[in-house]
């Protein structure tokens, strides 16, 4: 998996015009995209990674501030701009496999205790978001080998 972590004052995500996911307060804005061969582990590693990184004020992480995510899919992050100037996406795993891999992800982060709220998948979604920092973090659990 693939995601890029923000610190955020705020983010909200709408679909159609209706929000749909919002933070009530400060916290961290999580663009997930899963890759081909990305597995529950991943998500799960991924998952206490990402809420026990010492990103905060303070160096405090979000489980230490129980500071709420805004987690959402973004398989734009395997795009591969090798070629000509059209993005490839044959690295992002089709919908039936990375949504319930981003849902593994969300379900993780409420297993540790986190507040999560999310975008909706395969919607065309409007992220807004106000950058604290700015904090902007890129992890994949493939290169942690």
């Amino acid at each position: 998996m693939r995601v890029v972590v923000t610190r955020v004052k705020s983010a909200s995500v709408s679909v159609d015009g209706e929000v749909v996911g919002e933070l009530p307060r400060p916290g961290l804005l999580v663009l997930a995209g899963v890759g081909h061969d990305d597995t529950p582990a991943d998500a799960a590693a991924l998952a206490r990674k990402i809420w026990g990184l010492r990103i905060l004020d303070g160096e405090l992480s979000a489980s230490d501030v129980a500071a709420p995510l805004l987690v959402v899919s973004q398989f734009t992050l395997y795009a591969s701009t090798r070629k000509g100037r059209r993005p490839s996406w044959s690295r992002a795993a089709p919908g039936p496999v990375s949504e319930p891999l981003v849902e593994e992800l969300c379900g993780q982060f409420e297993a540790l205790g986190a507040e999560v709220h999310r975008g909706r998948f395969g919607a065309h979604m409007e992220v807004v978001s106000v950058n604290d920092g700015p904090i902007t973090i890129v992890i994949d659990t493939h290169d942690w080998d």
